[in-house]
């Protein structure tokens, strides 16, 4: 009986507390993953109606804003940004897949913002993954950083004729190393020499990409007889050169 007394104290004494303070931990977690999911919803629905009021109230005076098109933006750019959408254009943004990583009074964030456009009567639809730095000063959350990425998506495909595909095939050359192109039925298929290789998807007449590489693409140049002479593998803007082995 003594020996269960002295456990139970013992629990309530060590244990309990500490299952207490578990408990509401998970709690806060929880309770700043809702607040902050709520209040990046409103800047969303600020961005579509064109007003920067929330964003100002939002945002800490040193905020830095890497936005989809790689430009860095401060407190003031960002704030001119947000007007209202032109005429014969509409939408809204949807923030989901909302996470965070708590250390003290900093919130690390991530989030999916899905997005539709109306744009003069078509319906795009773009992603958006977006990590952010919140901070909590005198009281309130303010941003610290926020940083946007655009999710590619895959173009539509074109079909060629086997003669026009043929007109691809062939060895290419960079420096010492080489890439090998050929034909399987209705498309390409390359790579490098004694390397596996990947489907060769035209997007337009010359213009190629590998699907789930769509920072890439293989471009090929033609002479004035119209006959293909090499490729450039394209990524962000810088070129590597392919020319065709003879």
């Amino acid at each position: 009986m003594v020996r269960q007394l002295l456990f139970f104290v013992l629990w309530m004494v060590v244990l309990a507390p500490a299952g207490v303070a578990q408990q509401a931990a998970a709690n806060s977690l929880e309770e700043i993953t809702n607040l902050l999911h709520a209040k990046d919803q409103v800047l969303m629905d600020a961005v579509t109606a064109g007003d920067p009021k929330v964003w100002d109230a939002a945002l800490a005076p040193d905020v830095i804003y890497l936005d989809e098109a790689g430009d860095i933006n401060s407190r003031a750019d960002l704030l001119k940004q947000i007007q209202p959408l032109p005429a014969g254009v509409s939408g809204k943004i949807k923030v989901n897949d909302y996470k965070v990583t708590v250390h003290g009074d900093t919130v690390n964030a991530f989030h999916a913002d899905d997005e539709e456009e109306t744009f003069h009567g078509q319906l795009l639809h773009a992603r958006y993954l977006v990590t952010e730095t919140w901070q909590k000063t005198n009281g309130e959350w303010k941003l610290l950083l926020v940083h946007v990425y655009a999710v590619l998506h895959e173009p539509p495909m074109q079909k060629s004729s086997q003669q026009e595909l043929d007109a691809y095939v062939g060895r290419y050359s960079a420096g010492d190393l080489a890439y090998v192109i050929s034909r399987d039925g209705d498309h390409l298929v390359g790579g490098r020499e004694g390397k596996p290789t990947s489907t060769l998807n035209m997007e337009l007449r010359n213009v190629f990409f590998i699907s789930g590489q769509l920072r890439t693409r293989k471009i090929f140049q033609r002479d004035t007889a119209d006959k293909v002479t090499g490729f450039v593998d394209r990524r962000e803007g810088v070129d590597v050169v392919w020319n065709r082995m003879n």
